[in-house]
């Protein structure tokens, strides 16, 4: 599946300084969300290089919650945004 800019990121904590952390909850795979210029809009949402955004694959509950780092921020408006690899924070595993 695609990003759609109907579903964008939400903004959940704005810094004074530093990093902004972002929630994206989709059905699209982690895989998808480590392509280059996957957020199509970020620029206009307001991201930023070095900002965080959590993705959470939200077609399954056994899907992980990764972590990812604004890389880079495209000049030429909406602003197409390219994260970092994901890393896991949040393993669907249960072990007890």
């Amino acid at each position: 599946m695609a990003y759609s800019t109907s579903a964008p990121p939400a903004l959940i904590v704005q810094a004074i300084a530093g990093p902004r952390i972002w929630l994206h909850s989709s059905a699209d795979a982690t895989a998808a969300a480590d392509t280059a210029g996957f957020i199509t809009n970020g620029g206009e949402l307001g991201m930023k290089v070095n900002d965080i955004v959590y993705h959470k694959d939200s077609t399954t509950d056994a899907a992980a919650l990764t972590m990812h780092k604004v890389v880079t921020v495209g000049a030429a408006a909406p602003g197409a945004v390219n994260l970092s690899d994901g890393t896991v924070v949040g393993s669907a595993t249960n072990t007890d």
